[in-house]
Formats: structure tokens, sequence, C-alpha cells
């Protein structure tokens, strides 16, 4: 609650610096609003850290939240009727635009003003009314005094850069170590196990089924990715998938996630050119047969809640020899439907849980031991009640202990947990979820937007950081710190903070050690979407919607009827829906919701039907306050010209879309942080002035571009001249052949540059002469004949601060070559699929931080130099190696 009204205010206190002529004599009103708000928001912030059920306070609490969130959308619905009557002035006065006097343009927009005045001053005595109340009614006294709760302030968040202790990842939960060994037993030698009574449930040579069964949050993902993880069942598998079911699924869907990079790469390598994502279940069903029934296959599926999952799947899952199936359900009843030998998951014990709680709580490694990690005495008696209170729950447990680990190592202030703890448990039976609100209460205000927001995503996805963090931006949660920050940046610091505290967890790291992918456990989103609900923070829908309907932010995966729905969205902000086109007047309905902030669209077609053109309608550019825009569809699609309207878009997403036709005007978007650009567009020029192109509203103007995905086909001769004016660009990724020139590369780099891409570029020299200059890059990733010479040459002093090097699909390089103070600071070296390179030891002799190597299907020779070279020096290199060959695609880890 704290957290909207705060929002609110820093969002107030910029109109006022930078909209002053805006708004002229509503500024009064304006600014009392905003001082108003800020009394009440620290009245917010001690009101949330209390854990009252007043009814008292819910009510009054709410009516400021209604007030502020009016508020803030009569001042925005001023900025959109200004845009538009702007906009109608310039289309019809566009002759007299230059001699028109500015006291005329004023008072165009004096009727708007003197609306706004009014609206805000009803406002006004709103909020006041509502501040009566809280002393008529003695709302103070219903907030309870509590030292337990956290304070923080938004920059008291341990950032990225400073040194923390790295925290335990889900992989370190003890207590696994014997019922991962026997869940690997019953997945490699099923059929040593076979008895006579379970002839049905096992076969000897055939397809096995293992179900993981128990209660939410015990662990049963956990255990599963350990086993999927483990490099003896890693090698006894030709082929491995691990997808999260949950209870939103389709077939198709569930196909896809079987449909890996393994399966990607063996189409690849038999000439397979068909795009999988085109393909409807039962094409893709027979191809995921086809490549499964070559090979020994591993299949894990994960939070099973209807035996129709296995129905629909069997169908194309072949009696492989040898291969298995491997479910986690919480319905014992599946498995049985399923044929499965279960395998039930138990509570933890007493010793396990006092180890799990110790690690989370004293946190000094993922290496440590048991040994090492000490609880005070003064804190183990009530350290093991607070424990007992979780019932042997690793999520209850992992929870509790990263909330504690936040807190003073106090007999007191743990005391102050475990009576909380005491007072939850007593609201409801649930005990996992009381403990799981208490870390939620403890949550600063500034982060409990940004835990809720990640109930938007469907149930176990895996979502991808960046997104997330660009979404938190656009909705405002996040704020830049002084003028050296930006928003994203810190937004990182929010997201590692929710991990240390065990609200997230993580999926996938990027190469740098910042996340790259995090989940949310399903019990943490059922919390997430039961507060958001109570506090009307966003809704969820499926097929049915309810009367009165008019939410702040609205998530439809896979609604069949939502476009009848929008046209009563007034107050919409955030749209994130996933529907089946077409709907009905979807575009028409969408148009009252003039003031979205966040639209994320994902549209999926039939693929068997002819799938014209998608156009969009012009009405798009009315979305003036939009920030966050991510469309996808897999058919052709043409953005109209008043697109180059959404004047305070931050990011654009358009990389999932297959066809793009994409009008000029986007270069008018000056306000772009990222924008991705997908397969084969096409820039429209204005029929006006073919050759505007090398005027003013070029991407040189983009200077705040910190991420660009673009072709190199066609975009490039756009793009490169104004590439090094992108002083703030950080990421560039350039994909597609140069057909225009093949005799050198002609790009020029911003220097401020740190990670770099080429992806399929076909470069005919060698391009790290040029690369190996950028002072900042520390990433570099070459693949899929980025280059498709025969050598590759890192010169003396090139690459001073390259952290990361990736080679993958080079298909001609045979040699890489590393010359003496090249490379420095290298920490990992990847090469993937590059069949012609026969040497590289001595190669990587040269390279003194080198910390990992990755190999995987290489050339033999390669292999047998790199495991049989005698030598100390070679031994090292060998202790960082880690090989994975095509053979039987078995992993051979020498780390």
């Amino acid at each position: 609650m704290a957290e909207t009204i705060t929002f609110f205010v820093d969002k107030l206190s910029n109109l006022v610096v930078q909209e002053a002529s805006l708004f002229g004599g509503v500024e009064g009103q304006i600014s009392l609003l905003r001082n108003e708000l800020e009394w009440i928001s620290l009245f917010l912030e001690e009101a949330s850290a209390t854990h009252t059920d007043d009814r008292r306070l819910k009510l009054w609490m709410n009516q400021i939240r209604d007030a502020a969130y009016d508020a803030e959308d009569v001042i925005d619905e001023f900025i959109v009727r200004l845009e538009h009557q702007r906009q109608r002035r310039l289309q019809n006065l566009k002759f007299l635009r230059v001699v028109l006097p500015t006291c005329v343009i004023f008072a165009d927009k004096l009727p708007l003003i003197h609306e706004l005045d009014g609206r805000m001053k009803e406002i006004n005595v709103k909020i006041e009314k509502i501040l009566a109340n809280k002393s008529r009614y003695c709302v103070e006294y219903a907030m309870m005094p509590s030292g337990a709760w956290s304070s923080s302030s938004p920059n008291e968040v341990v950032t990225w850069g400073e040194k923390r202790l790295p925290i335990v990842e889900e992989a370190d939960v003890v207590g696994m170590k014997n019922e991962a060994e026997a869940v690997k037993k019953m997945l490699m030698n099923l059929s040593k196990k076979k008895k006579k009574k379970k002839k049905k449930m096992l076969k000897i040579n055939g397809r096995g089924v293992v179900a993981i069964v128990g209660m939410g949050g015990l662990g049963k993902t956990t255990l599963a990715k350990k086993v999927y993880n483990d490099p003896d069942v890693n090698g006894h598998f030709q082929c491995r998938a691990l997808v999260y079911v949950s209870q939103e699924y389709t077939i198709r869907e569930l196909l896809m996630g079987i449909a890996n990079k393994d399966f990607m790469t063996a189409l690849r390598q038999e000439g397979e050119t068909e795009d999988i994502r085109n393909m409807g279940e039962n094409q893709l069903g027979k191809k995921v047969c086809e490549y499964l029934e070559k090979r020994r296959y591993l299949i894990v599926l994960d939070d099973v809640w209807s035996i129709q999952v296995w129905n629909g799947l069997r169908l194309y899952l072949p009696e492989s020899n040898g291969s298995r199936v491997l479910i986690t359900t919480r319905n014992q009843q599946i498995a049985l439907d399923a044929y499965a030998t279960p395998y039930r998951l138990r509570p933890l014990g007493d010793k396990e849980s006092w180890e799990l709680f110790l690690k989370k709580t004293f946190p000094t490694g993922s290496r440590s031991t048991i040994s090492q990690v000490e609880c005070p005495a003064e804190l183990e008696d009530v350290g093991k009640k607070i424990t007992g209170k979780c019932d042997g729950l690793p999520l209850a447990i992992v929870v509790s202990g990263g909330l504690l680990s936040r807190k003073e190592k106090t007999k007191s202030s743990w005391e102050k947990i475990l009576n909380s703890m005491e007072w939850h448990l007593s609201q409801g039976p649930e005990s996992c979820m009381g403990i799981l609100a208490l870390s939620y209460r403890d949550l600063p205000y500034f982060l409990k937007s940004c835990f809720l927001y990640c109930g938007v995503f469907p149930e176990d996805c895996e979502i991808k950081a960046s997104k997330l963090i660009r979404m938190w931006v656009a909705e405002g949660f996040v704020q830049a710190r002084g003028e050296e920050t930006v928003e994203e940046d810190v937004g990182e610091d929010y997201l590692e903070e929710l991990i240390h505290r065990s609200m997230i967890q993580v999926v996938k790291r990027k190469w740098d050690g910042r996340v790259k992918s995090c989940r949310m456990h399903d019990l943490l989103r059922d919390l997430a979407i039961s507060k958001a609900k109570d506090s009307k923070f966003f809704e969820v829908r499926g097929n049915i919607f309810a009367y009165p309907f008019n939410p702040r932010r609205l998530i439809a995966h896979d609604s069949q009827n939502i476009s009848q729905h929008l046209s009563n969205c007034h107050r919409l902000r955030s749209l994130i829906c996933s529907i089946h086109i077409p709907q009905v007047n979807f575009w028409s309905c969408l148009r009252s919701a003039k003031l979205l902030t966040v639209l994320d669209l994902t549209l999926t077609v039939d693929p068997d039907r002819e799938r014209p053109e998608m156009i969009l309608p012009k009405e798009i550019g009315e979305f003036i306050h939009l920030k966050y825009f991510r469309f996808s569809v897999p058919d052709k699609t043409r953005f109209p010209w008043s697109i180059g309207r959404l004047i305070n878009l931050e990011t654009l997403d358009l990389r999932d879309n297959s066809y793009l036709d994409i009008p000029f005007s986007i270069w008018e978007l000056h306000q772009l942080r990222h924008l991705y650009l997908g397969f084969r567009p096409i820039l429209r020029m204005p029929k006006r002035d073919q050759r505007c192109f090398s005027s003013h509203l070029g991407i040189d103007k983009m200077t705040n571009l910190q991420t660009l995905y673009v072709e190199q086909h066609g975009w490039v001769i756009l793009v490169r001249r104004g590439l090094p004016k992108l002083t703030q660009l950080r990421k560039l990724y350039i994909y597609g052949p140069n057909t225009r020139s093949n005799s050198s590369y002609e790009l020029i780099f911003p220097s401020n540059l740190v990670e770099l891409i080429l992806d399929g570029c076909r470069l005919k020299q060698d391009p790290m002469l040029t690369l190996g200059k950028l002072p900042n890059l520390r990433a570099l990733k070459l693949i899929n004949n980025a280059y498709i010479g025969m050598k590759i040459t890192c010169s003396s002093g090139a690459f001073s601060r390259l952290e990361f090097l990736r080679l993958k699909f080079l298909d001609d390089l045979k040699e890489l070559i590393v010359e003496e103070s090249a490379l420095p600071y290298l920490k990992t070296l990847q090469i993937y699929w590059c069949y012609e390179m026969e040497k590289l030891l001595h190669q990587l002799q040269k390279l003194k931080s080198l910390q990992q190597v990755k190999l995987e299907y290489m050339n033999d020779s390669l292999i047998e130099e790199i495991k049989n070279t005698k030598g100390e020096e070679f031994d090292k290199i060998r202790l960082i190696t880690s090989i994975h060959q095509q053979q039987g695609m078995r992993a051979i880890v020498m780390i």
C-alpha cells in the first residue's frame, strides 16, 4: 500500500518540476496533493509493517489508495487529452502553426486546465475527509508497534557491485542426497528393481515412468532438478528435457519445451529448415517422436496437476530402449493413473531442518560445509523453535532463514519473529502460507510491489530477469540513485535482494554472475496473487470475467473472451495477455485503455489456417504513456506511422516476430532504452521523402539506447554511422549476413559497448582486429558462422577487459591464436560445434586468468590433445575444463 502512494508522490514531484508550464494554475493543487500524500505514505509504511487485521485500518488504507489512483488517472487523462489536442492542431492548422502566437495555443488548453483544477480540488477535499476519519474512528490505535519489521529505504538495498556473501542456491539444499540417489537408481536401473506385481508399471526395454509425490513446498522440483543435472544421469541418457507444466498448459507448449537446444541442433545437422514455432501440435509431436525414438531419453514433467497431461503427451513419447519420464506431482492418483513407480518425498527431519536453517540464516558461501556454520548459543533454542514451526517443509525453512539473515542476530529480534510466526499460524491451517506471509510483510515497502509483480507470470514460468526488471522500471517501482545510476541497475539490486530473502529462485545466471532467469515457487505465487487481489494491485483472469470489472493491471493468459471486456477497462495501466486470434474487435476495444503503461501481447494463431498480414491500427499511437511494449505474433506484422507518437516508450520488444514492416518514424522514439527487432525487418520510408534516412530522424538521436537487437541486412546501413553516437549502448546483437559487402566488416562500434553478439553474419575477414580494440568489451559471442574464415587471431594487447568468449557453430574455423598479453582477464572460454578445430591446448596456456573452459562436440583429435598431453601446466588446464562429446551424447566432466 505504502509503495503505491510513494511511487505516485515521486511522479507528482517530477511533474511539478518538469512540466510546470503544462499545468499552469493547477500547480498549487498538485503540490498540495503531493505534500499531503508524502505524510500519508510515511504513515502507511508503518501501518504496512504491523500484523494487524483491524478492519478500520484496512478500510482507511484502501480509501487512501483509491483516492491516489483517482488523482493519477485524472492527471494522466489530462496529458492524453492535451496530446490529442496538439495532434489535431498540427493536422488541421499546419499552414498556420509557424505564425500562431503562444497565447492562442495556451487558450486552446484553458478549458482542460479549468477542468483539471476542479477535479484536483475534489480529490483534495476527499483526502481531507479520509484523513479526518483516521482520528474520528481511532485508526491510529489499530496499529501495533513492531520493531521486528524492516524500515529500509530504497538506497539501503545492497548493490550488486558491493561485496556480498554468495547465497545458497536450490542445488545446495541439505538432506536430499539419499533421496537423489534413490531416484537416480529408479531412473537408471529401473528394470533391476522389477517385481512381478509391478509388471504393468515398469518396462525393462521400453519407456518407464517415475513420479516424485509430495505436498507443496516439500522440494519436489529441487529434487527433480538435482537428479536431472547429475553427471551420471547426464551420461546415461542421450538426450534430456525439463518441462514445467503447472495448471495452465497446452500439449503443444509442452512439446515446445521438449524441443530444446539439443533437439534444434540435431534438426539443423539433419538439414531441417522448417521453423518448429510455426508447427501445429500434430506436426510438432511427430517431429519430437521421430527425434526421441532414435535415442534413450529422459523427460522431466514438473508440477503435473492432471492426468490429462500424461494422456496427451504419451502419444509422442516413443517406447525407446531404457527411456524414462520423471513426473513431480502433489497428487498420488496421477502417479497411479500414469502407471508410474512413485517416490514419496517426506518432510525433513529435525536435524536436516536445522542444517538447512543454518545455511540460509548464516550464509558463508555455497561450498561451505555445515560444520563451518555456527549458531550463537543464546540463539539456538529460539532458532530451533522457529525451525519447528516449519514442520519440515524446505520452502518454509528457506524463507524463514532468508528473513532472519537480514535481521540482527539478537535473541530479542528472533523472539519477535517467533511470536509473529505464532500469530500468523494461528490465523489458519496453512502453516507454510503463514510463514510466507510473514516474510512478505517483512519486505521493505519498495520491494513489495516488485515481489507482487512476479505473480503476473504464468505458474512455473521461467522469467527473464531483463524483462522483469524493465517492466518494474516501466511501472515506476524502481528509482535511480542519483545521476550516476540507471533504473535497470537498481532493479538488478532489487532482484538480488528478493533472491537473498528466498522469495525468488534463480534458474540461470549470466557470464558475469548476474541473474539471467528466475522463477517463483507456486506457493509464493499464490501468496502474491492473493495479496495483489486484496490490494487491487492486479487481477488474474481466465475465461470468466466478474463484474464490476475495471482493473488497474490485468493478467489474462490464454483467455478466449477478453476483447468484450476491455472496453470497460478505462483505468487499465498494464495488460499482459496471451490470446488466440482472431478475437473480434480486440484493438478497437483496447482503445478505451488510453492510460496503458505496460502492454505485453502474445497472439497465437492456428498453424493450419491461412494467415494474412496483420496490420496494427493507427490508434496504437494514442497510448502516449506506454513505456513497455512487447508484441509477439508469428505472422507478418505491419506497424503504423503513429508508433512514432509513443514518446515515453522505453522498451520495444519485437524479437519474437517472424516478419516486420516498421515505419521510419520509429527513430522518433528518443526515450527508447531497449530495442529488439525481429526476423527480417523491413524499414518503410515516408513516401514524401525517400531521402530522409540521412536526416535527424536517425538512430543517432536515440542517445538513451542501452540494448539493440538488429538484423544486419538492410538495417545496418541505416545504423552503421549512428552507432558511435549511442554513448549509453551496453549490449549489441547483430544477426544475419551482410549481403551488400563481403569484403570487410564496416560497422563502427561505440567504445562503451560491454557485450557484443554476432550471429550468422558470415564475415570473411577476421573481426578480432577491430573488436579487440573496444576498451570496455567484457563479453563476446560469435555464433552460427558469424565468421567463415579458418583462423581467428587475438593480437597482442587486444581485448584488454574481455572476460567471456563464446565460439559456436563456426564451421570453417581451424585455429584460435592467442598472442602474448592478449585477453589478460579472460575467465570463461566456450567453444561449441567447431569440428574443424584440431588444436587448442597450447593457446590456453597463454590465458593466465582463465577459470573455466567448456568444449562441446569438438574434433576428436583436439579432445585427445587436451586429455592426454603430459605436463603439470596442462594438468591445471584440465582441472578447469569440461568436455561434452557427441558420441552417445556422453558428458565427460573434468572439474
